[in-house]
């Protein structure tokens, strides 16, 4: 089985307070395809903010991931069940799922046993959503700092499975039923506390800091303020890819 990754604990509470949140028009198209909403598997659950949604609409959500400190900092709610478990490996029973959804978390999994676990726990004709988010935009002076800050300062700090996020998810297996969707984007209003945020939780840059022992960040504070004042917010736009489809366990 592939190498068990923890990389987000260091950065639990940055994650949970500065990651993007998804829009409610994936949630819409994902849950009209819903067979029924019992029970619903979120897979690497990080910060809880998918399995907050769907604590809305299912009877029950079991919410799994492999970090102490993601799951400490997840949103609690009564029908929110959050375990400490790899999403190859878990002790669900057989045919326990309407719907299992990984949100930018796939990319991290050893997928041949990660897609056994779900024919095992699925029940039959179960959805399974995953999806991620492309690089951020906003004003053209802020995406060229970024840029380059990606490309030349931390890019060789991402793990391998970067470019599976890179490539849109379109080189990652799918053995299900593929259901066409439409494009979908994260476009919210931010201070540039919420960009620095954001960049501090990301692995690249935990991973700069563990093997240099600063923060890179902080060498683009300045450059990004002399564009982004205090306090005033700016739009911004993540492109979001979405793999979904149905599981058949008659194939």
């Amino acid at each position: 089985m592939k190498e068990l990754k923890d990389i987000f604990s260091t950065q639990a509470a940055a994650y949970a307070s500065s990651r993007p949140v998804y829009p409610r028009s994936l949630y819409d198209f994902i849950l009209k395809l819903v067979p029924s909403f019992d029970t619903a598997w979120d897979v690497g659950t990080g910060n809880g903010q998918v399995a907050n949604v769907l604590s809305e609409y299912f009877t029950d959500v079991y919410a799994t991931d492999i970090s102490d400190a993601q799951l400490e900092h997840a949103v609690k709610k009564p029908n929110i069940h959050y375990s400490k478990q790899r999403g190859e490996q878990t002790d669900f029973a057989d045919n326990s799922f309407d719907l299992i959804t990984i949100g930018t978390a796939l990319h991290w999994f050893d997928f041949d046993n990660f897609y056994r676990e779900v024919n095992r726990v699925a029940k039959p004709k179960a959805i399974i959503a995953a999806w991620a988010y492309s690089p951020m935009r906003s004003i053209p002076e802020v995406d060229e700092i970024i840029d380059n800050f990606f490309h030349n300062v931390v890019y060789s700090y991402w793990d391998a499975e970067r470019k599976y996020v890179d490539e849109e998810y379109t080189t990652i297996p799918f053995p299900f039923e593929s259901i066409a969707a439409p494009q979908f984007a994260i476009n919210a209003e931010w201070t540039n506390d919420q960009l620095i945020g954001y960049l501090n939780s990301w692995s690249a840059v935990q991973h700069y800091i563990k093997q240099n022992g600063n923060n890179p960040v902080s060498f683009i504070e300045n450059q990004i303020h002399k564009h982004w004042r205090d306090n005033e917010k700016l739009d911004i736009h993540f492109p979001l890819f979405l793999k979904i489809g149905v599981v058949n366990k008659d194939i």
